[in-house]
């Protein structure tokens, strides 16, 4: 049976609201994209895809709202989210099951994005501390100099669905303790944990307007894009249109900051812990069915290392558990977002053996059709220009391309036009040191498989994964969503003649 089978009729799902200026809306609209379980295929909602005049709403509510939010001291902007924090934690298994129920990963890997997430809210808490100015008294004759920070403005998120509580928890959190006001816009297909996460922001007390939800696709990102009174952009998805984002929103004057897609490798030296490598390995291609941009997506083994890694891999993966997500605490790995996207991955596959590599592991088996699931697949024998080797495919697929030498895994990562992430796996402390040096990416592991770094640290994607200046998370996230206004002042001693001489005493 397939999904479009088991879809309801449209009038029967429930729709997906907006959150404009404090009021939850539904938008009278004739496009709407279907929310889907990926465990059972089964439509669960339906996402109303907003345009300009939803934008408009939204945009004008968050504008109106700003200066009274500004206003307001960082103290108690910071108070609200701790309430925030407190909520979140006391709805964290609802949230963790809504987010497997829309996007289909296990409940310990949405678990584990929402505790990511809460550590930004945590994070977020302490701008208080971090927001401060500078100040140098007589930088020049009887001259003082200091500088502050100020919110940009009206922010906006575009988030993707691969992560539909952490990445909004990256912006917003953020972009509100510095007195910014906020839109989200979620990706269509996942919205339903962004709207819960927004009932729980009204009900710490944030007040009505600074956080708003649309909802939409392509016209919906651009009317945000192109609207004067939007200040910066947040943008977290696919290299394509993270290029169009940035490019974009630049060109209408926006702050832009704009995550994009990756081909992360995995270096394996010959004297690697190999039972340690080959978890990690999985875990790392293998996590979220492969669908996130720190996902090891190239093995590459030195020397000695190919056979063992290749035969421990495929007897690693092949016995993890692939199946429905819902209320399963023993699966290993759930299905990938639609089916749609399953038969994508799955393509590269033929692709791979058309372009002479082998495939030692074929995730293809016999699943549910009403189920989006594909198990892990490993590729073998892959040579750098080969389409597995220079494309982003976004699901469980590992491919091992084989080198002789330290040097020549370095050379690899100078070919890919990507620069997430990228890790090492050895006992050597100089080769550790030398791929952390010079490998050609922003995010560095040694000896561990996924080196996304915590709330404190930004994401420092390089190259095409990251278009502008400044990274979310960590301090480059305040400084992005601030901006600095500097001021010299001069008192000049002065004929005080005129002052009442009360205060004229007390100088």
């Amino acid at each position: 049976m397939s999904a479009a089978t088991l879809a309801p009729p449209a009038a029967a799902l429930e729709t997906v609201p907006m959150l404009i200026g404090g009021e939850w809306v539904r938008p009278a609209t004739d496009s709407y994209e279907t929310v889907y379980n990926p465990s059972t295929g089964a439509a669960i909602a339906r996402t109303p895809l907003g345009a300009a005049a939803e934008v408009e709403s939204a945009v004008a509510a968050a504008a109106k709202s700003l200066a009274a939010w500004d206003h307001t001291p960082v103290v108690e902007r910071a108070r609200v989210m701790f309430k925030y924090r407190a909520l979140l934690d006391k709805h964290f298994d609802e949230l963790a099951g809504l987010v497997t129920r829309e996007h289909g990963k296990t409940l310990a890997e949405a678990r584990a994005e929402l505790q990511r997430g809460i550590e930004m809210v945590e994070f977020a808490c302490g701008i208080p501390s971090l927001i401060m100015g500078d100040n140098l008294p007589n930088i020049a004759g009887d001259v003082d100099a200091e500088t502050v920070r100020h919110p940009v403005g009206v922010c906006v998120g575009i988030t993707p669905y691969n992560f539909p509580a952490m990445v909004p928890l990256w912006m917003f959190p953020v972009a509100l303790v510095c007195g910014n006001t906020f839109i989200l816009k979620p990706s269509e297909k996942v919205p339903l944990s962004a709207v819960r996460m927004g009932e729980l922001l009204e009900e710490a007390g944030l007040p009505d307007g600074v956080f708003n939800i649309v909802h939409g696709g392509r016209a919906c990102v651009d009317a945000l894009l192109a609207h004067p009174q939007v200040a910066a952009i947040s943008f977290v998805g696919s290299t394509p249109v993270a290029k169009y984002i940035y490019t974009t929103g630049a060109a209408n004057g926006k702050r832009v900051q704009s995550a994009g897609g990756a081909k992360n490798h995995l270096i394996v030296m010959p004297d690697a812990d190999i039972d340690q490598t080959v978890k990690a390995l999985a875990a790392s291609a293998y996590g979220c069915a492969g669908q996130r941009c720190m996902a090891g997506s190239i093995a590459v083994t030195i020397g000695s290392a190919g056979d063992n890694v290749v035969d421990e891999l495929v007897r690693y993966a092949g016995k993890l558990k692939v199946g429905a997500s819902d209320n399963a605490p023993e699966i290993d790995m759930g299905p990938v977002i639609r089916a749609e996207h399953r038969e994508r991955v799955a393509s590269y596959l033929d692709i791979a053996k058309s372009e002479g590599a082998e495939v030692p592991l074929d995730g293809r088996k016999e699943f549910p059709n009403d189920k989006f699931l594909i198990g892990p697949s490993i590729v073998d024998r892959v040579a750098p220009t080969m389409r597995v080797a220079k494309e982003e495919i976004f699901g469980p697929v590992l491919s091992v391309v084989r080198v002789d030498d330290l040097e020549s895994a370095l050379a690899l990562g100078e070919q890919c036009e990507y620069g997430n992430g990228a890790a090492i796996f050895t006992r050597s402390g100089y080769a550790a040191r030398e791929f952390k040096r010079r490998f050609n990416a922003g995010m560095i592991g040694i000896n561990v498989g996924v080196p996304a770094p915590m709330a404190w640290f930004p994401f420092t994607g390089w190259n095409r994964s990251f278009f502008g200046d400044l990274h979310v998370q960590g301090k480059e996230g305040i400084a992005f969503y601030t901006r600095q206004k500097t001021t010299l002042t001069r008192w000049p001693k002065a004929d005080d003649s005129h002052v009442d001489p009360v205060w004229r005493g007390r100088r």
